[in-house]
């Protein structure tokens, strides 16, 4: 399976099943692109064009290249069983409500009113992944909320017990903590930055783009408020000596911003390094959830993300776009190529009482509840429906190009969206594609300038 794509005159030829990445004249790009694959087929339909010595070359040339199995090579993983279910990453939901009242936020209060996650429930949850993990040495834990910072003491607390049961088991154990910037005091900055902690930092972008939808409770804009206090822990990061962990902007793009390029060149212009920017997901009558009408720009929108992103290597600015960084060579393990993040089997979130879930988005809706970190058992039938839902079972999957680069996509969107599993969103998918054409053609371009 091929695909066949062009960027800014870059003529780019991706073999699904290889991973392989090609950029080929004007005149394979044709033969490629028609499916011819005889000479004389060929020399009738393209002779006006191209000498028939040439087409006949051009064609050894993909045939040469057939046979190595770098073009229409056979899919490797057909068949493809999932290995059994083994947790490998946890996403605490510490607190479960925020201080701010972003408008797309899928972390609405609960009827219960506002959550704290008790120290209790956090080790009982680390034990839970400690036990659930088996044999795999390196485990991660993810604190989110709401505003997972609103509960730092059981998140401090939680490091240490972690660490700590984690070597007595022989494993190591990766933190992750995703904020909105409010509580980052210099007593927090420094705990994050002593222990490893990745730090996920929202900010949507220029000040009108994150004031119109990551409001207070007031609904005022958060931008100058948040922003000083973000500039700081970057500060902080750049300066630390020592051993230390990521950290990303997180932006999110909306139907209000479909510019958003300018956003990661004005983010850029902050002075930061590290940045991501996601499409919002939303219900479909949302005032600011994408539609269908919007992926034309959306597509060009990532294409003049590229082009600024390849001005700012040029410039040898130490920058870089999440989203951008693909590995063709080596690539994600094969569970994560073929199922994404996990989540429901190797990935769960577990809410402020100690439910599990299939992930932070599935919160709160009572039928997707898996279990209990104190019980400690997990509802089989649902595992397994997350577990097969992989790229070989989902609809459209199968015969689509960008199947091992985009893992099926988000379980999450799809429910959303479709109310099924194997029913991958059209908008999230057709949002993806655009992405994954950009980021290849950056590969393209890096690789002949490298």
């Amino acid at each position: 399976m091929i695909h066949c794509f062009s960027v800014r005159g870059t003529r780019l030829v991706l073999d699904a099943h290889s991973q392989m990445l090609h950029e080929v004249d004007e005149l394979v790009w044709a033969l490629l692109c028609g499916g011819f694959t005889e000479s004389g087929e060929a020399v009738r339909a393209l002779g006006a064009r191209y000498p028939a010595a040439e087409i006949a070359a051009a064609l050894a040339e993909i045939e040469e290249l057939r046979a190595q199995e770098l073009l229409f090579a056979p899919d490797p993983h057909a068949g493809y069983e999932p290995p059994p279910p083994q947790v490998k990453a946890l996403c605490l939901n510490v607190a479960h409500h925020c201080n701010l009242a972003c408008r797309y936020c899928f972390a609405g209060a609960p009827e219960t009113g506002e959550q704290l996650m008790t120290p209790e429930v956090a080790r009982r949850a680390v034990d839970f992944l400690v036990t659930r993990s088996g044999g795999r040495r390196h485990v991660e834990i993810d604190f989110f909320g709401g505003e997972p910072l609103l509960n730092f003491p059981v998140i401090a607390e939680t490091v240490a017990y972690a660490r700590t049961r984690a070597a007595a088991a022989g494993k190591e154990v990766g933190f992750t903590v995703t904020t909105n910037g409010l509580l980052l005091t210099p007593e927090v900055r420094r705990f994050l930055l002593a222990n490893r902690v990745n730090v996920v930092l929202s900010l949507d972008g220029r000040p009108e783009v994150h004031d119109r939808l990551r409001c207070t409770a007031g609904g005022r804009g958060s931008y100058r408020t948040v922003l000083p206090r973000i500039r700081q822990f970057v500060s902080d990061w750049e300066a630390w000596d020592g051993p230390r962990g990521y950290y990303y902007l997180r932006g999110t793009f909306t139907r209000h911003n479909l510019d958003f390029a300018d956003d990661f060149r004005y983010l850029v212009g902050l002075g930061f390094t590290n940045i991501s920017l996601e499409p919002v997901v939303a219900l479909p009558d949302a005032d600011y959830a994408l539609r269908e009408e919007d992926l034309p720009r959306v597509h060009r929108e990532y294409e003049r993300l590229a082009d600024i992103y390849l001005e700012l290597v040029r410039e040898n600015a130490a920058v870089r776009f999440f989203h951008f960084e693909l590995d063709l060579d080596e690539g994600s393990c094969l569970p994560k190529r073929l199922s994404g993040c996990g989540a429901g089997h190797a990935y769960l979130a577990v809410d402020a009482g100690g439910d599990l879930y299939p992930c932070h988005q599935f919160i709160g809706r009572r039928e997707f509840v898996l279990g209990s970190v104190f019980a400690g058992e997990l509802r089989s039938d649902l595992v397994e429906s997350f577990r097969h839902a992989h790229v070989y079972s989902k609809e459209g999957c199968t015969d689509c190009w960008a199947k091992f680069l985009c893992s099926g996509g988000c379980h999450a969107h799809a429910v959303l969206e479709s109310g099924s599993l194997l029913r991958p969103s059209r908008l999230g998918c057709a949002t993806m594609r655009s992405r994954l054409q950009a980021a290849l053609y950056v590969q393209a371009v890096n690789r002949m300038n490298s």
